[in-house]
């Protein structure tokens, strides 16, 4: 996986079905996110286990993430009529429903291989060519600001991803440095020695 924090990131235009059902053939994902925070969400296949449960969450909590001003795009390597058809599969047959973000087709594995995401196979349990499991959270200016990664098996937890987000728009605002599993309503930390200092002496019992 390339390392892209503190990197643009990488732009692509590809085919895709949006957030309500239209499908195109030039999503342009710079046009998209421009002036504002977006989550890729890279994934390994449609019409598989553990996709559908973290594409169905990822939907649920899409209120909360247009709220926060994100742009969200999930992205495979399989075509966008797959995706169009997996969208128009219902969740008790083994689809995920009209998922509300655009979902993006990467059939020439470019996007995949310009994030850093595509398996090579090997000792990891992802089939050689498929996409990650992973994550990336990108501000306003289009840059990586997080990125996350699991093996196949192991699902990720979306309400995660959403406390990134508050946390980096946190320390945008406020210019107050998050500490361990800081939560929207907490407050930051000034990072100075003597801010840490203050922080410790009042919250480490918590950490």
């Amino acid at each position: 996986m390339s390392v892209l924090l503190g990197r643009k990131a990488p732009e692509f235009v590809a085919p895709a079905v949006l957030g309500n059902g239209e499908i195109v053939g030039d999503f342009d994902f710079a046009a998209t996110i421009k002036g504002k925070y977006a989550l890729v969400f890279f994934y390994p296949l449609d019409f598989t286990f553990v996709c559908p449960s973290e594409l169905i969450a990822l939907d649920h909590r899409m209120a909360k993430l247009t709220e926060l001003g994100v742009e969200v795009m999930a992205v495979s390597v399989d075509s966008h009529f797959t995706h169009n058809a997996w969208r128009n599969t219902p969740i008790n047959k083994g689809g995920i429903g009209p998922v509300q973000y655009t979902m993006v087709g990467d059939m020439s594995h470019d996007i995949c291989k310009a994030y850093g995401v595509e398996s090579i196979g090997g000792d990891s349990y992802y089939p050689a060519g498929v996409a990650f499991r992973a994550s990336f959270v990108i501000d306003k200016s289009g840059v990586v600001r997080a990125q996350h990664m699991n093996d196949e098996p192991i699902g990720r937890n979306i309400d995660e991803l959403v406390r990134v987000v508050e946390a980096l728009q946190f320390f945008e605002e406020n210019g107050h440095v998050c500490p361990a599993g800081w939560q929207k309503g907490d407050e930051g930390m000034i990072n100075t020695p003597t801010g840490v200092a203050d922080y410790l002496a009042g919250h480490s019992d918590k950490l």
